[in-house]
């Protein structure tokens, strides 16, 4: 889904980016889903009557919530929902003030609250699902690249796995990356024996792919 929404923001003039306030806690339960998320804390044993974060199944959830909301507008071809971001793009001030208005008149008090302090409207440059869109073109945020080459030496095969697919998230941008990358693939597997990669190796290959993102 990301990188098809990111072709369609790179064509835009016009970008618009909303936050849903406090995201999941938007989701409230049912009285029998509220006895499955109970904590015990120095009050007592306590219901969460909000979906809190870092329930698995939260994310879909709210972006199944989110997608029915907005179907209508995600099909027209000019809104890109993902979790909490809302994204409006257009090619022309007028429809995009109108997009906006459309938006703006579903989010009532039994749909999803803004955080207007996290909008951004009507603008030609930003960060938006991890890219810097600025007109028509697209790049990616250097914020992202710094911490690629800030991650430690994986130790473990869960840490090889989640340096990979950080890294893919970008793969589009990144010229040969299957080929940078393959030697890193096979620590990824439990039929391979894992040896901790050196830190020059990791540099090397950190370096490779960060030059080109």
């Amino acid at each position: 889904m990301i990188p098809h929404a990111s072709d369609k923001l790179a064509k835009a003039k016009y970008i618009t980016k909303m936050d849903c306030m406090k995201g999941f806690h938007q989701n409230g339960f049912k009285p029998k889903s509220m006895k499955l998320l109970t904590i015990i804390c120095h009050m007592g044993i306590c219901e969460y009557i909000r979906m809190p974060f870092g329930i698995k199944i939260a994310p879909a959830h709210f972006q199944r919530m989110i997608d029915t909301i907005f179907q209508e507008e995600v099909l027209e071809g000019w809104m890109v929902v993902y979790i909490d971001e809302i994204i409006i793009y257009s090619e022309t001030w007028e429809d995009h003030v109108q997009y906006i208005d459309r938006v703006l008149s579903k989010c009532t008090p039994i749909n999803p609250k803004i955080s207007l302090k996290k909008c951004n409207f009507g603008q030609q440059e930003l960060l938006a699902l991890g890219h810097k869109v600025l007109g028509l073109s697209q790049t990616i945020d250097q914020n992202k690249v710094a911490a690629l080459l800030q991650k430690p030496v994986p130790r473990k095969i869960k840490e090889m796995q989640s340096f990979v697919g950080f890294a893919s998230y970008y793969r589009a941008h990144i010229k040969n990356f299957a080929y940078i990358t393959g030697s890193l693939y096979k620590l990824c597997s439990n039929d391979v024996g894992f040896e901790i990669p050196t830190k020059e190796g990791m540099n090397m290959r950190g370096s490779n792919i960060s030059s080109q993102m």
